[in-house]
């Protein structure tokens, strides 16, 4: 089997546990994001070693609680990010599956990876708001009938070879959708996705899902281990975590709970995610919350003061 490409090796086979962030970092409730500003973020993050940057797929601005995602169309925006960057990985978190067309997703995939490098993985999920599968004509109800059946041909169109593109050519008849990548492009589910874990387990590259209290998220740690032992051969496959990242101005400030995350300094913040690293998180993805800090002042402060002290880093020669 082909090797994966660069960015899923260096973001989730590191060996130590990497940090993300999800972009746009610095835009304000229910307004688009300044692309000049995040694109200097999104600079910013790679010079300080932060290992992925991330987005989302959000097709209609639905309101979802006191939110209005107004985000671009994720691989759009991703391939802006690509432009202003030069190691770091590039992710959607999640494109939804269900309600967009295998070859279409397929061939979006193909050109972020293309054209950034290959610098890209591919995380998709089932979607959950009703009034987009409304809006859009699909069942709700049958998303992970369609979910499972769409990964199958996104997973075979996005093949580096020949025997692995026969679905595709199947569906095609005899055609593919462009050059196939020179490396595997890593596949995630995020989320449940509707399905088993092992489903997952068997058909994933790795699984992404959400911040829990800590002796939660190491029960679904746990679980995720039992289902690749049961239907991956016990290969090694990541667990990624979302953390939403309140980070206070005063470093010695005590961690508290938010909704799916931590208000904290650094210094309990460091000592949180060695104890996930530890746990067997393989990668953190990252979304700054809103608050009084500037942006950009919160990912400096993450990659000077929080990066170098993880543990990993401490135990790598070359950090």
């Amino acid at each position: 089997m082909p090797p994966f490409n660069a960015a899923y090796r260096q973001t989730l086979l590191a060996g130590r546990l990497t940090l993300g962030l999800m972009t746009p970092v610095a835009r304000a409730n229910g307004a688009m994001a300044d692309p000049e500003a995040e694109r200097d973020i999104a600079a910013l993050a790679d010079r300080l070693g932060f290992a992925a940057l991330w987005t989302r797929d959000v097709p209609v601005m639905v309101p979802q609680g006191d939110e209005i995602s107004v985000l671009d169309e994720p691989f759009a925006w991703l391939t802006m990010l690509a432009g202003a960057t030069r190691r770091i990985a590039l992710g959607t978190a999640a494109a939804v599956l269900p309600l967009r067309h295998p070859l279409h997703v397929a061939k979006s995939a193909l050109s972020v990876n293309r054209l950034s490098g290959e610098r890209f993985i591919f995380g998709l999920g089932s979607g959950d708001r009703e009034a987009e599968f409304a809006i859009f004509r699909q069942d709700i109800a049958l998303r992970g009938d369609a979910f499972r059946e769409r990964w199958s041909l996104v997973r075979s169109a996005l093949s580096p070879d020949a025997a692995g593109r026969a679905a595709l050519r199947e569906a095609t008849g005899g055609h593919d959708l462009m050059a196939p990548p020179a490396e595997r492009i890593g596949m995630l589910v995020v989320g449940s996705a509707r399905q088993s874990l092992q489903w997952t387990a068997a058909h994933a590259d790795g699984w992404a899902t959400y911040h829990r209290d800590e002796a939660r998220q190491q029960g679904r740690i746990g679980l995720w281990q039992t289902a690749l032992r049961e239907r991956a051969g016990s290969e090694a496959k990541p667990f990624i975590q979302s953390l939403q990242i309140d980070l206070l101005e005063n470093p010695a400030a005590p961690a508290e709970p938010i909704e799916l995350g931590l208000r904290t300094g650094r210094d309990a913040l460091v000592a949180y995610l060695d104890r996930m690293e530890d746990a067997g998180v393989a990668h953190v993805l990252m979304n700054v919350v809103r608050g009084p800090r500037p942006a950009a002042e919160v990912v400096d402060e993450l990659g000077r003061e929080v990066l170098p002290r993880l543990q990993g880093h401490a135990r790598t020669p070359a950090a």
